[in-house]
């Protein structure tokens, strides 16, 4: 049941970033993550407050595969 709840909140992360026009199958930590290590304002805003609750969460969820074919370039 545990690992069916923490898909769910995956497939959840995944969804939100595909409205946001972000890549289907990439999550909104990972596109965070790299528009904060382009010194993009809404990925160093969104990656701090992220670091209150886990530290280097975007640094640590940027999956360098997943991205390219978003709707919405960054």
């Amino acid at each position: 049941m545990k690992r069916y709840l923490w898909n769910l909140l995956i497939s959840f992360d995944q969804l939100v970033n595909t409205i946001a026009g972000g890549s289907p199958d990439e999550t909104i930590s990972s596109r965070a993550g790299k528009a904060m290590q382009q010194g993009r304002r809404w990925g160093c805003i969104l990656c701090r407050f992220l670091n209150w609750i886990d530290r280097d969460h975007c640094a640590k969820s940027i999956e360098p595969d997943e991205g390219t074919d978003a709707a919405v370039a960054d």
